[in-house]
């Protein structure tokens, strides 16, 4: 998987990793990957939920260490 760009988000509360997350897949092409790390638990269903709104596909979501990551593919 190639990542186009990388938002970190840790030590942000809802609705910031969301909102932030908009702006930088607004910012990629179609067919690329954005890379989101997160902190916040409340991410765990919320960015998911926001990417399928939005036709986007989270590729793969981890966590490592209390960081959430997520790879989205921009649709």
């Amino acid at each position: 998987m190639k990542i186009k760009k990388t938002l970190d988000a840790k030590g942000l509360a809802c609705p910031m990793p969301i909102v932030k997350t908009k702006r930088a897949i607004d910012e990629i092409n179609t067919g690329e990957v954005l890379e989101v790390l997160v902190t916040d638990k409340g991410a765990e269903n919320d960015i998911p939920a926001w990417a399928k709104s939005g036709g986007h596909t989270v590729i793969e979501q981890k966590t490592e260490e209390d960081v959430l990551y997520f790879y989205i593919q921009k649709v």
